[in-house]
């Protein structure tokens, strides 16, 4: 229980604070760390064979960096019992991204409200991947809403549902895992043999977490005026619209809860990648569809929190 209380503490300082600019962020370092490694291999390995065998490497390096450090420094502060709970909640801080993915998804919606599309344009590429210098309003608004819905799984859910299995460590060692796929984990020419270990791992490590975001973000998606069959029906329909395994989950379901379509063609390094579609064009997209989709972000973040004490209330009283 006395973790639960630390848990809900980042909890609510992620909702206060996010991540401040200029704080030294720990995702930077584990960034550094793994553009070190890629460089550092580029260098060494010459053969595709190679490179996809060292980015296995690359797994194995950050996987028990990130995991360690953090359980070494807790358990050197266990006796200080003050010292230890104020790490362990820094540390969840760190590993939840939802006032961050607020705050970033925003910035698109203001630019575009003030009919600023080059702004917004530059504002997106901040927060995706894809290339988005050519992207209408209606593509800038789609790839918007699809990165807040992946990225309740990967950057809310995924690592408070780790945090709860294996404490702080295990959910610092799931942002490195998701920040080596998002560095490495692209399916073109640069980074096809590289990225392909951090991709796999990164799937391997969010099947769950996806499938349960989606499932909360039926549950919660009267919030945005949706209903749980309409949204789940649309999420096991169009599971397997994406490249990924597991992004179609939390995408299906917000997109079936705001009677949307989502996916579509989209560009990554100057190549094109071609993806169906996720959900029924019910409702055209409009820049409102952003506001709606970080509401139920929230809400799926809050909702898993409240399942998890019941959880421990009838642990406890059992």
């Amino acid at each position: 229980m006395i973790f639960f209380i630390d848990l809900v503490i980042a909890v609510i300082i992620d909702f206060v604070v996010g991540d401040p600019y200029g704080f030294p962020h720990p995702i930077i370092y584990i960034g550094k760390l793994i553009r070190f490694l890629e460089k550092k291999g580029r260098e060494i390995v010459k053969s595709n064979r190679g490179l996809k065998a060292y980015g296995g490497f690359i797994v194995v390096v950050v996987a028990f960096v990130t995991f360690i450090i953090p359980y070494g420094i807790l358990y050197l502060l266990k006796p200080y019992k003050l010292l230890y709970h104020g790490f362990n909640i820094l540390i969840l801080w760190t590993t939840i991204a939802a006032k961050c993915l607020h705050v970033e998804g925003k910035k698109v919606y203001y630019s575009l409200q003030n009919n600023d599309i080059e702004d917004a344009r530059l504002k997106l590429s901040y927060i995706v991947g894809r290339d988005t210098k050519n992207l209408t309003e209606e593509e800038i608004i789609r790839a918007d809403v699809e990165t807040i819905g992946e990225n309740t799984s990967d950057g809310i859910i995924a690592p408070i549902l780790y945090a709860m299995v294996g404490g702080a460590p295990l959910a610092m060692m799931y942002k490195g895992i998701n920040t080596m796929d998002s560095t490495l984990g692209y399916m073109n020419e640069k980074y096809r043999f590289i990225g392909f270990f951090p991709a796999k791992i990164d799937d391997v490590f969010n099947y769950i977490p996806a499938r349960l975001t989606g499932f909360l973000m039926c549950i919660i998606s009267p919030i945005v005026k949706g209903d749980f069959l309409t949204s789940f029906k649309i999420m096991i329909r169009d599971r397997k619209n994406h490249k990924s395994p597991n992004c179609a989950y939390p995408e299906g379901a917000l997109a079936g809860a705001l009677r949307i379509q989502l996916g579509g063609t989209n560009v990554y390094f100057g190549e094109k990648i071609y993806k169906p579609t996720i959900g029924d064009k019910i409702n055209p997209l409009n820049k409102d569809h952003i506001n709606s989709s970080i509401v139920l972000m929230y809400g799926t973040e809050i909702i898993l929190i409240v399942f998890y004490f019941i959880l421990l209330i009838w642990f406890y009283m059992a």
